[in-house]
């Protein structure tokens, strides 16, 4: 093994860089043939966000929105880029570096990979193969870019006093300009810089991580998927949703939609990667406290008597007046049903759903058998779910949060205990139930905002649902509240969109505040608390300029 070799940081770099490059394509690829979730880039990244305290992922959550993930994933391809690059300077001397950095690398990922839950022995083969692959690309390209010179060596030239350089030092410390490959020492050897060698070989290695990391998407299911739910032809409900009423959209330009089209359906969850699940090989596991376990098909699931129902779903990390909530029509089967098929013991009174990718919420017994419409959904507004959005099959649950009820890719449930089991987000600091608070948002005008005087819309939408809106108020500058006027709710499990569409604007500074009263008598509360433990309350109210 030859050390103390030499070559520009540059090429050096591009070596370590695309070594890298390596080891995430063919880790990809391995994963598509091993398991999806088991790709270390992905592993480590879903450790990071089961690490991540709740004030932390509130945060990125409100900075970032939906693309969370997204920067987390570009933040950790950027970290290993940077550790890549990192690598190539000092293995270009040593090679015995760079792979033991290599292999810490390959020890951090078979730790995610195998903390991962149902992670199996199989699972730490991507890293295995990235890791192994890299160190080959490393090994390769040094030597393809670093070759051997023959000829007898330099002559040693004469001591030179302290503090002198002779003409021939400084013309060997000037920055190399000639046509020939600058001569490289080590240990008795010499080796000039192959740039032909040094582009062939990066060249193959780029290519080799582009194609492999290609075939790993593909056979990761992601077409595959993407084809069966195209094909779909969703089943006619034996219990359709009624028509909408008349008069359910107030159809004012800049107001939400009483509709939320699924392109524009918010999305929150802890999939970095979203799962690829093939409805032909899935299936619900229901097992625990109940009489008989049951274990569906998707076929059986299609097969059971189906029911649509309007629903508001919202995210419990939605902040007052935020966007993390929508509205749709949603198809599947009832839960309630499947679980009185299982026989629901005496005691149980939490239903731990298991997502495909390990996540998991835990579902009041009682909210589920009440009566509402709680759903294993396969349709969402006259589509098959979109594959963001649970394809093939998810929970709805009206009135709940989505982190206690909305599990998507959902393939278990346990029924259980919550004295004896927590779901996901419980131990990180989310209350263990999460009924939906009643809420409103002012959609016109926008904060900040400059208006002309004169008459103005102020429009928005109010939710409270398994309980509905009866009343909305809103008041500018602290002054009365002012009734507004409400659009037709088809049942209390939607929002409701309202207006006040003759407020005489006057030139200078307001704000505009709303609140709302649901079907109980309750009246949202005025005091502002955050999101943890379980949901943000306060009025919404946003700032205006007129003039």
């Amino acid at each position: 093994m030859e050390s103390n070799r030499r070559a520009p940081r540059w090429a050096a770099t591009l070596i370590g860089l695309v070594s890298g490059a390596v080891a995430v394509g063919v880790s990809l690829l391995v994963a598509g043939l091993v398991k999806a979730s088991a790709f270390p880039v992905v592993a480590v990244g879903n450790a990071a966000v089961d690490l991540t305290p709740a004030t932390l992922k509130d945060f990125a959550i409100r900075t970032f929105g939906e693309n969370d993930k997204t920067v987390l994933l570009t933040g950790i391809v950027l970290v290993l880029a940077a550790t890549a690059a990192a690598i190539g300077p000092p293995a270009v001397r040593d090679l015995r570096y760079g792979l033991a950095v290599l292999a810490v690398f390959g020890v951090v990922g078979i730790a995610a990979v195998l903390t991962r839950p149902g992670a199996e022995a199989v699972d730490v083969v991507p890293t295995v193969a990235g890791v192994a692959a890299a160190m080959f690309a490393l090994r390769h390209l040094i030597r393809r870019a670093l070759v051997p010179v023959s000829g007898p060596p330099e002559p040693e030239t004469a001591a030179e006093p302290p503090g002198e350089i002779s003409a021939a030092g400084a013309r060997e410390r000037e920055p190399y300009e000639g046509p020939v490959p600058p001569v490289m020492r080590a240990g008795g050897g010499r080796y000039a810089l192959d740039r032909r060698g040094l582009l062939v070989g990066t060249a193959g290695g780029i290519v080799l991580a582009g194609v492999a990391g290609v075939i790993g998407r593909t056979l990761s299911g992601r077409a595959q998927v993407s084809a069966a739910r195209v094909d779909l032809r969703l089943p006619r409900p034996a219990t359709p949703a009624a028509p909408l009423p008349a008069g359910v959209d107030l159809r004012i330009r800049g107001l939400s939609p009483f509709v939320t089209p699924n392109s524009d359906f918010y999305r929150v969850d802890t999939a970095l990667v979203v799962p690829q699940v093939d409805p032909r090989s899935w299936t619900l596991k229901i097992h625990g406290m109940v009489d008989r376990p049951v274990e569906l098909t998707f076929a059986d699931l299609m097969k059971r008597p189906l029911q649509e129902a309007d629903i508001t779903l919202c995210c419990v990390s939605n902040e007052v007046g935020g966007p993390y909530i929508g509205n749709a029509r949603w198809l599947g089967t009832s839960l309630a049903a499947v679980l009185r098929d299982a026989g629901v013991q005496k005691g149980a009174d939490m239903l731990l759903s298991t997502s495909a990718d390990g996540w998991t919420a835990g579902t009041p017994v009682d909210v589920v058998l009440d009566g509402r419409d709680a759903l294993l959904a396969f349709g969402m507004n006259g589509e098959a779910l979109p594959v963001d959005h649970g394809f093939p099959a998810r929970q709805v649950v009206p009135g709940l949060y989505g982190y206690v009820s909305a599990t998507k890719w959902v393939t278990e449930i346990k029924v259980t205990r919550f004295d004896e089991d927590e779901a996901y987000w419980t131990p990180r600091g989310w209350s263990p139930r999460g009924p939906i608070k009643t809420e409103s948002r002012i959609d016109l005008p926008r904060d900040g905002a400059r208006l002309s005087p004169g008459r103005t819309v102020i429009a928005g939408v109010a939710w409270a649902q398994h309980k509905g809106v009866d009343a909305v108020e809103v008041r500018i500058d602290r002054g009365q509240w002012r009734q507004a006027r409400l659009a037709e709710a088809p049942t209390a499990d939607t929002w409701r969109q309202w207006v006040i569409d003759d407020w005489e604007a006057t030139p200078g500074g307001h704000t505009i505040e709303v609140r709302a009263t649901d079907a109980t008598g309750y009246t949202q509360t005025a005091d502002r608390a955050g999101v943890v433990p379980d949901g943000a309350t306060g009025w919404h109210s946003v700032g205006v300029q007129v003039g």
